[in-house]
C-alpha cells in the first residue's frame, strides 16, 4: 500500500494564505531592554576638596577630590587655568590631566599664583558634569636678601630683604 500512496500525486494546495508570512515582529523595546541591562550609568560630578595647609610648594599644588556616589570610574579628567584680572589670552590657557586616582600633584606652576581647578568623571557610558570650581595658591617664591643693607650692633640686626612675587605676601618668618 505504501508503494501505491507514493506513486500518487498529491495536491498540497492550502485553500487560505498563511498570515505569519507578511507578520514584521518589532523587537526594538526588547533590544533597548537588553542595551539598558549591561549598560552603567555616566558618573556624577565629583566634589573637588579646598585647599589644606602644606599642599603648595613655589611652583607646584596638590589637589584632590572625592566622589559620593558608587558610580564607576575609569579615570577623572582635571582642568586648570590660572588665575587672571587681566586677559591675557597665554595665561588664560586652560590645562587638562586625565588622571586614575582621587588626588593629583601639577608641577611648573608659578610660585604665589592662584589656579582655577574643576574636574570630571569618565566611564564607558560618557562623561560626568564639572565639579564646582575651587582655587588653590602656590607658595610664593623666597625672598632674596640685601646683603649691603644687614645692619647689626650689640643687641640688634637689620635684615632687609625684597620679594620677587607679584601677588602681595601676607607674612614672612625670620630664622636665626
Amino acid at each position: 500500500r505504501l508503494e501505491e500512496f507514493l506513486k500518487k500525486e498529491v495536491d498540497l494546495e492550502l485553500s487560505t494564505l498563511p498570515d505569519f508570512e507578511e507578520r514584521v515582529i518589532d523587537v526594538s523595546e526588547v533590544e533597548q531592554l537588553m542595551n539598558s541591562i549591561n549598560a552603567i550609568p555616566a558618573p556624577c560630578a565629583p566634589v573637588i576638596n579646598p585647599q589644606v595647609p602644606n599642599a603648595a610648594t613655589g611652583t607646584s599644588l596638590r589637589v584632590c577630590w572625592s566622589l559620593f556616589s558608587d558610580d564607576t570610574v575609569e579615570c577623572y579628567q582635571l582642568c586648570y587655568k590660572p588665575v587672571s584680572n587681566e586677559g591675557h589670552s597665554d595665561e588664560q590657557a586652560e590645562h587638562t590631566l586625565k588622571v586614575k586616582e582621587t588626588y593629583c600633584t601639577i608641577t611648573d606652576l608659578l610660585p604665589n599664583t592662584q589656579y582655577e581647578f574643576w574636574v570630571s568623571a569618565l566611564n564607558a557610558s560618557g562623561i560626568s558634569p564639572p565639579s564646582e570650581r575651587a582655587v588653590y595658591v602656590t607658595a610664593p617664591s623666597p625672598p632674596t636678601i640685601k646683603n649691603k643693607k644687614i645692619r647689626s650692633c650689640e643687641n640688634a640686626a637689620l635684615v632687609c630683604w625684597e620679594s620677587t612675587d607679584i601677588n602681595p605676601v601676607d607674612s614672612y618668618t625670620v630664622e636665626l
